[in-house]
């Protein structure tokens, strides 16, 4: 059976890595999404049914275009991954204003975009999954991560609301919400005192935090089910995390 067209963002590292690398085993086409192309290109897959595209989520138009570029070789889309997101810690007291904005553009903006550009097709076809990778600062909170905690309580916010408006159509709203793990994410931040207590925190867990590749076994396992059956939410993260 000819495997349906899989579109992930934020491909480049971490978890849209892994997320990639899953499905690629597994035979899928796919629509490889991220600002950093060459790291795309660095995988270790099978590039015979893959496209990259070097696209910021913010940019709806950019974006659009791309999709529909895969979708006249691969046929449509019945995954979304938006995976694509920003961590930027500080104390709200001092924190730059832009690197909140930097934070809801993409983090929010971007998963709103990609939904917008999806679901209609989705729908009509009464078929499809889109997959929101939040965190679990979508649903408690961490210091020295307000800013980064109100985008991801965005992305179950919105998540949640678009779940129950295209139920009726057969179409799959999922969220997958990680705790701490290693990927690139603390690469920005720019607060240094917050980044030294995040490290501190990471230390008290044993020093490793969760593998990325668990997190996209967890995606693959929301896909894999069938059509008529949604895992709403799975929230995963290292045993020896606390918080």
């Amino acid at each position: 059976m000819e495997k349906s067209l899989v579109v992930i963002t934020g491909a480049s590292s971490g978890f849209g890595a892994e997320i990639a690398k899953l499905f690629n085993q597994a035979g899928f086409p796919l629509l490889l999404l991220g600002r950093r192309v060459e790291k795309i290109e660095a995988l270790p897959l099978n590039f015979d049914n893959v496209m990259i595209e070097k696209v910021d989520v913010t940019d709806q138009k950019v974006f659009a275009t791309s999709i529909k570029k895969a979708e006249a070789v691969y046929g449509p889309v019945d995954l979304l991954v938006n995976n694509a997101g920003v961590m930027l810690l500080g104390n709200v007291l001092t924190q730059d204003p832009a690197e909140w904005q930097t934070m809801m553009n993409t983090n929010v903006m971007g998963v709103l975009n990609g939904m917008q550009i999806v679901l209609p097709g989705m729908k009509e076809r009464n078929h499809g999954t889109v997959i929101n990778m939040s965190s679990l600062a979508g649903k408690k909170t961490f210091t020295n991560h307000a800013a980064y905690v109100a985008s991801k309580f965005g992305v179950h916010g919105l998540s949640e609301t678009i779940r129950e408006e295209v139920s009726g159509s057969n179409v799959r709203v999922s969220l997958v919400a990680p705790g701490a793990a290693e990927t690139e994410l603390l690469t920005h931040v720019t607060d240094q005192s917050a980044l030294t207590d995040y490290k501190a925190w990471k230390e008290s867990m044993g020093g490793i935090t969760l593998n990325p590749v668990h997190v996209a076994e967890s995606v693959k396992f929301i896909y894999d089910m069938p059509q008529e059956v949604n895992i709403r939410e799975i929230d995963i993260a290292a045993t020896a995390q606390d918080a």
